[in-house]
């Protein structure tokens, strides 16, 4: 996608303009179009000051929380690897803590559901020098019974380190670079700031004055803010949370990243906001964002990105207080001066299969259209509102659900002798060709029929 000169102009401008208003030292942004990158910019000066080094799309900040969704993706691996399972208790491989976190789960710690403290006992672990393994015992401890409520935890995420570290017999660190940044090509994303990051400032609420924040060594606390990272970098690692790298992450688990498992519920508030797997799941008006945002001494950061369209945006600052600039309006913007088009009509090159089970089927009374998709996929709507879901080729007659009430469920084809087909078995629900056909098998019987 190569964008107007106008257009970058505004979006350039928009950036500044948030940079200063924000009164943020500088601050850079990316925005994903297609799951590559169609606009990058960056403002201000790195250390805030009027002769100090511009900044670039080039420039590292900390991303802070965003290196829990790094933190998931090394935990996926070790169930791909077989080395560990969702259901497992944490406490089967870490067996220290069976009297700390009886009950919760491995993918509880993934999702904020072990019931973890949010923050650690003792000193402040962003602004303090780290602690190891054995000193952060004392802040893991049950306040939550797991399973049952959001409760963002950065202590559950220095469990699902160990956890790495513990069953790669290796370093967190270590297994991230080997396994997820080598292989994403990821080379500006360190465990500590280069000589190309920006410090971290505070500026003073009421004056024109900096304070320097802390770029501490989190330790143990590391899997849960310590990362360092760019906004082209962090685009990269946007487009295999959307499009996946089978080096990475199998298919199929990082899919599962992607799913809502608990809701963020603020009394009073809509719901907008659930967790995966290392990943917030936004419901901005209808259309999902995955991603996460971070906060560490000095630096915010926030990547989104839209895994049906590709569409996202990136953004790094080294202020505390952040910057003031909505990411998701700014891809809107983007969208509203280039509008997504859509690929050309094509017939199939080879002949359809389902020609005998596309149409219409009845639930009951109320009728649904099968369609057929790309890749041999069945898409069943309901033509008056009701239940649907998309279906993946299984077998012969065969499909299995992708999506909606549906998900997991199989749609089995039901055929007579002569091999016609009578009706359709969906997680034993049965759609018939004509509203309680008599020779589609309902349960119940049709009584005396329509009368």
């Amino acid at each position: 996608m190569t964008l107007d000169p106008a257009l970058t102009h505004l979006l350039d401008t928009r950036l500044a303009d948030a940079q200063r208003s924000s009164r943020a030292p500088s601050a850079t942004a990316a925005l994903i179009g297609d799951g590559e990158v169609v606009w990058s910019g960056a403002a201000g000066r790195t250390n805030g000051r009027p002769h100090g080094e511009p900044a670039t799309t080039a420039t590292q900040y900390r991303i802070g929380s965003i290196t829990k969704t790094f933190t998931a993706v090394l935990v996926l691996r070790l169930v791909d690897d077989g080395l560990a399972g969702l259901t497992d208790s944490v406490a089967q491989h870490l067996p220290e803590l069976a009297d700390r976190l009886p009950g919760a789960r491995v993918s509880e710690l993934l999702t904020h559901g072990a019931g973890l403290p949010a923050e650690t006992e003792g000193a402040w672990w962003e602004r303090s020098h780290g602690r190891s393994w054995g000193e952060l015992q004392s802040s893991i401890r049950p306040i939550h019974r797991p399973g049952r409520r959001f409760h963002y935890s950065n202590v559950g995420f220095a469990v699902a380190g160990e956890l790495v570290a513990r069953l790669r017999s290796s370093t967190w660190w270590d297994r991230l670079e080997q396994e997820v940044l080598q292989p994403l090509g990821l080379r500006e994303t360190t465990y500590a700031p280069t000589h190309a990051a920006a410090p971290g400032l505070a500026v003073h609420p009421y004056a024109d004055l900096l304070h320097d924040e802390p770029a501490t060594d989190t330790l143990a606390m590391a899997p849960a803010g310590q990362l360092w990272s760019t906004v082209h970098d962090l685009a990269a690692f946007a487009k295999f949370l959307a499009y996946g790298d089978e080096r990475v992450l199998s298919d199929d688990l990082r899919r599962e990243m992607q799913i809502p498992a608990l809701i963020n519920d603020d009394p009073g508030s809509a719901y907008t906001r659930a967790y995966g797997f290392g990943l917030d799941i936004i419901n901005a008006d209808g259309q999902r964002f995955i991603g996460h945002g971070g906060s560490m001494p000095g630096h915010q950061s926030s990547l989104k990105i839209d895994p049906e369209t590709g569409d996202g945006v990136v953004q790094l600052v080294n202020s505390t207080a952040g910057l003031d600039l909505d990411g998701i309006a700014l891809l809107r913007q983007l969208r509203t001066h280039v509008p997504r088009t859509s690929p050309e009509w094509t017939a199939d090159v080879a002949p359809s299969d389902v020609l005998d089970i596309v149409g219409t089927w009845f639930w009951g009374p109320r009728p649904h259209l099968l369609t057929r998709e790309d890749g041999g996929r069945l898409r069943l709507r309901p033509v008056h509102g009701g239940r649907g879901s998309r279906f993946t080729p299984g077998g012969p007659d065969t499909w299995t659900g992708l999506d909606e009430y549906f998900a997991g469920e199989r749609l089995t084809v039901r055929r007579d002798p002569r091999g016609a087909a009578t009706h359709l078995d969906l997680g034993s629900f049965r759609f018939t060709r004509t509203p309680y056909d008599p020779g589609g098998d309902i349960p119940g019987g049709v009584g005396t029929g329509w009368r």
